[in-house]
């Protein structure tokens, strides 16, 4: 086995052990910042980045809440619906802005944040945990495919350019993929956008 593919089981397999927070170790109580802060540090730390010293700072949480991407506490405490909240947070915020995040969780949180009836927000989030951990292998496989298409490309160069080139390949394959998920992200939430306006416009033009 080559470095490269060796080097490719081993991120693999770090992959693998990537878990979700589970729903039922959330707790169903209200907590104060401080012990909003230990359980995402503690529950975020296979998916936390190398770079990071804790999953979320209390400057941070009050800046979501600030620009009303997170509700707002009761009396300083935190419900199971905020950590739920800060969860989803804590994964878009990697790749999209807070104006985006909010725009995504604006919807859930009006109809279901504190519902007491019905779906809740806990249902949500644990029917996401299901579907993303449906899709994982799928993902992994598709990490696969890419990597074999990289180690087909430059075959007419030396052995140190074929290998570099390869990687860079292989790299750009995985941020070409990224890229374009995002975009469709950001394309599904700009419809979004345009429906109030289209919508307020028809009235304009078709007065009752």
């Amino acid at each position: 086995m080559d470095n490269s593919r060796k080097r490719l089981n081993e991120i693999l397999h770090q992959l693998a052990e990537i878990d979700y927070v589970h729903p039922e170790d959330i707790p169903n109580i209200d907590l104060y910042m401080d012990q909003v802060l230990t359980f995402l540090d503690q529950e975020l730390g296979t998916v936390r980045e190398a770079t990071e010293d804790k999953a979320m700072t209390k400057t941070m949480i009050n800046n979501y809440t600030k620009n009303q991407i997170l509700p707002s506490p009761e009396k300083k405490k935190y419900s199971r619906d905020h950590m739920l909240n800060l969860i989803f947070i804590y994964y878009l915020k990697n790749f999209l802005s807070m104006k985006e995040i909010k725009n995504i969780l604006d919807p859930i949180n009006t109809r279901y944040f504190g519902s007491k009836e019905g779906l809740g927000f806990y249902d949500i989030y644990s029917a996401m945990v299901g579907y993303e951990s449906k899709v994982a292998s799928d993902v992994t496989k598709d990490i696969i495919r890419k990597y074999n298409i990289s180690k087909q490309a430059f075959a007419d160069q030396d052995e140190e350019s074929r290998a570099e080139l390869q990687e860079f390949t292989f790299i750009c394959e995985l941020a070409f993929d990224v890229f374009v998920k995002k975009m469709m992200i950001e394309q599904y939430l700009a419809q979004r956008e345009d429906k109030p306006q289209a919508k307020e416009e028809s009235s304009q033009e078709n007065p009752m």
